[in-house]
């Protein structure tokens, strides 16, 4: 149930802002928008919030939602409509993705995932240390005799 309520979230905002920049401000059609959130949506979940986020930080984790939501936005958008070229609306749109997306991992990280915030990793450190022998004998040195001694 949490997972749904985080999922309905996650597709709402996305389809807001994306029909703020894609529908308002490029004129796409609200069926395109809606079909781009809901693909971003169940995608950008399952490998962004799901996989990525509890094995990584929320910097990666916003990062790689970043490069899907731009190429998701722009590869649905330009097969779905023709006309001019929407890389540019794709880059703002993938950055006002990736700006909800990194409040969206705090709270699917402490009240989705198990465990809360706290991730940590299993690291086993295995440190190891050398000792060995001079490999040549030390020769007394000619020049730090006294020349009184001689």
């Amino acid at each position: 149930m949490k997972h749904l309520r985080a999922l309905a979230v996650k597709f709402l905002a996305s389809l807001v802002l994306l029909y703020v920049i894609l529908g308002l401000m490029y004129d796409m059609s609200f069926t395109n928008v809606f079909l781009i959130s809901l693909f971003l949506g169940l995608a950008s979940y399952v490998i962004g919030d799901l996989f990525l986020l509890p094995k990584t930080n929320n910097t990666i984790a916003t990062l790689a939602d970043f490069g899907l939501a731009f190429m998701i936005i722009w590869i649905l958008g330009e097969s779905l409509t023709y006309g001019e070229s929407l890389l540019l609306a794709s880059l703002i749109s993938a950055a006002g993705v990736a700006l909800f997306e990194y409040f969206f991992h705090k709270y699917v990280a402490g009240n989705i995932l198990e465990g809360g915030e706290k991730q940590y990793r299993n690291t086993n450190y295995q440190y190891q240390t050398e000792a060995s022998e001079e490999f040549y004998p030390v020769k007394p040195d000619v020049r730090s005799e006294d020349e009184s001694e001689k």
